[in-house]
């Protein structure tokens, strides 16, 4: 009997151990994920002053990056709680005090925007810059113009917005939470072609898909997803072989201006920011619909969006 009792004590004991090693070694690494430093060629982009483009660079703002930094740009305080695992901030991209419009240079904000890379070199974490890298040039320029005129408000994280806890730590090594260091998805060494002229066309409407970051929940294919925020639910196949078929231009309108389908459902705005997305321009929310309907028709999909 006491053989048995020091055998099961034994490998208990390996099996702790065993637990342990795994467990430090997925906390080494989350570590090594979040401090691998990216050397990205940062492109010459030009900063516009002038009206016209301020005032285009505050469209793109309100579409693109209001709906976490928040309408002054200041940044929001838990903006994702993920509970006992940590919780993550937004920055002040304002030039306030603790804003990082005070602090980052034009390049920065390209470097940031475009590639996912902090001015330290590691990556941004959640922040869309693979979608932010579809941006045409002028786009990217009139966004950080409008972003260094808004007026400065105190207060943020500038350096680091992300709180793990150890336990959140090791399930991020894990893959648990989801791959959000964006730097690593973006193809560093390759652009995009130019961006197809603004206007009522299909091609512009695909550009806005992807700039929008429309894949990130929806799927590469748009035909639905499951994204790995908690609580998310699965995301609708906005091809002709998901509900969007019956719908015509004008219900696609309203339901991102209004935030209800045609179907009476309303959408759940912590998961799809149709109070954001739907300050698009009624000709902007046609060429999204006029590339929707313009996909193979495709069955809806469950799989992971990412």
């Amino acid at each position: 009997m006491n053989r048995v009792f020091k055998w099961t004590g034994i490998g208990l004991g390996c099996l702790i151990g065993l637990i342990l090693i795994v467990v430090l070694g997925l906390y080494a690494k989350s570590s090594w994920e979040f401090g691998t430093k990216y050397n990205v060629q940062v492109e010459t982009v030009v900063i516009p002053t002038d009206a016209a483009s301020l005032e285009h660079g505050r469209h793109l703002a309100t579409i693109l990056c209001m709906e976490c930094h928040g309408d002054n740009l200041a940044g929001k305080t838990d903006w994702i709680n993920f509970g006992p695992l940590g919780s993550a901030n937004t920055p002040n991209l304002t030039s306030g005090k603790g804003g990082v419009g005070g602090q980052f240079t034009n390049d920065d904000f390209v470097r940031v925007l475009r590639h996912g890379v902090k001015p330290d070199g590691t990556s941004v974490f959640i922040m869309p810059a693979n979608d932010f890298y579809y941006l045409s040039d002028r786009d990217l320029g009139d966004v950080i113009a409008y972003v260094r005129s808004v007026p400065p408000v105190a207060g943020g994280e500038p350096s680091s917005n992300l709180h793990f806890s150890f336990m959140g730590d090791v399930l991020y090594g894990a893959g648990v939470l989801g791959n959000s260091l964006v730097a690593a998805k973006i193809d560093q060494t390759d652009r995009p072609g130019n961006a197809p002229e603004a206007g009522v066309s299909a091609a512009y409407g695909g550009y806005l898909v992807s700039i929008n970051g429309c894949r990130s929940c929806h799927g590469a294919q748009l035909a639905g997803g499951k994204t790995p925020q908690p609580g998310s639910p699965l995301a609708p196949n906005l091809t002709p072989g998901g509900e969007l078929s019956a719908w015509t231009s004008e219900n696609f309108r309203q339901t991102l201006h209004t935030g209800v389908t045609p179907s009476g459902m309303s959408l759940p705005n912590q998961f799809m920011p149709w109070d954001y997305k739907g300050r698009m321009t009624d000709d902007e929310l046609e060429a999204v619909f006029l590339y929707l309907q313009s996909l193979p028709k495709l069955p809806t999909s469950t799989a992971p969006a990412e």
